[in-house]
């Protein structure tokens, strides 16, 4: 029987009584997703998972999905690995609140994040409440987005010219800027979580306009919803270990990377889970 305790923040929970190396049952793995869908953020502290092992653990979760705009950390492996050395003095990658991949036309459901060489201290992973924040929001505010489609695309991210061009970008991660980056897909900016049916924000720096919005109009929107979103009320911070496992929803929260470990070497290997519904538990999971 696995351990469920809430972080007490904003979303998050830690979980125990599991070694996700062994081959889970369907009552365990039902657990655990009931856990993620319920908390947003699951935690599993000490444990010990190679490539193969935490490839078959996502594989739980849904299907492992692609990676635009990363190399992998070998042919053979589906992981990408999210990497900084001791001596890089540029911006940290990520460091902007963001759902992965929200410019494709089907998003991911999740992400893993496995921690294998971790600073003493820095490198927290911020999580936001995408839920909370809508359910909290002040009715002026959510009438004005309630129908609004958001434009997202990974252009200003992963263009050719874009923050991540080799000519901009000196760090240690693979990433591989394309023109496939200048593509754009819509998604309403408040909608159902596909999975629960729970409304919820879906927003991000990978949106960068609305439907049938003038740019400035658009701007002050933005600037709105991220001054109410990004409220500490909202977030869970993240405090890194060896042999830790971070699984999140990107269909309800956004996340963003964190500095402050200079000198320090910091690797984590990383796994997208693709959304597909029949992963999905019964109406009546939750």
């Amino acid at each position: 029987m696995i351990s469920v305790t809430p972080s007490g923040q904003g979303c998050g929970a830690t979980v125990t009584g599991v070694d996700l190396a062994s081959d889970l049952d369907a009552t365990t793995v039902k657990e655990i997703r009931n856990a993620w869908l319920t908390h947003h953020v699951l935690v599993f502290p000490d444990q010990e998972l190679d490539d193969i092992a935490l490839e078959s653990f996502a594989e739980t979760i849904g299907p492992i999905g692609a990676d635009p705009f990363f190399g992998t950390i070998a042919d053979d492996k589906r992981i990408a690995a999210v990497s900084r050395r001791a001596d890089e003095t540029g911006p940290v990658f990520a460091e902007v609140w963001h759902s992965d991949w929200s410019f494709l036309e089907t998003p991911p459901a999740g992400t893993c994040l496995y921690g294998i060489t971790i600073p003493p201290s820095g490198g927290d992973t911020l999580f936001l409440n995408e839920q909370r924040a809508l359910e909290e929001m002040p009715e002026p505010l959510r009438t004005k987005l309630e129908a609004k489609t958001a434009l997202h695309s990974a252009r200003r991210a992963y263009a050719p010219d874009g923050k991540y061009a080799p000519d901009k970008y000196k760090g240690s991660m693979d990433i591989r800027p394309s023109e496939e980056a200048l593509a754009v897909f819509s998604h309403p900016l408040i909608r159902k979580h596909p999975e629960t049916g729970r409304p919820g924000l879906f927003a991000g720096s990978y949106v960068f306009a609305f439907e049938e919005t003038s740019d400035d109009e658009a701007a002050d929107i933005l600037d709105e919803l991220n001054a109410w979103m990004t409220q500490p009320a909202f977030q869970y911070r993240h405090k890194w270990q060896e042999g830790m496992l971070v699984l999140w929803d990107n269909r309800c929260v956004l996340h963003k990377a964190t500095g402050g470990y200079e000198g320090y070497d910091r690797l984590l290997h990383r796994l997208t889970i693709a959304d597909d519904p029949t992963y999905y538990l019964p109406s009546d999971g939750l």
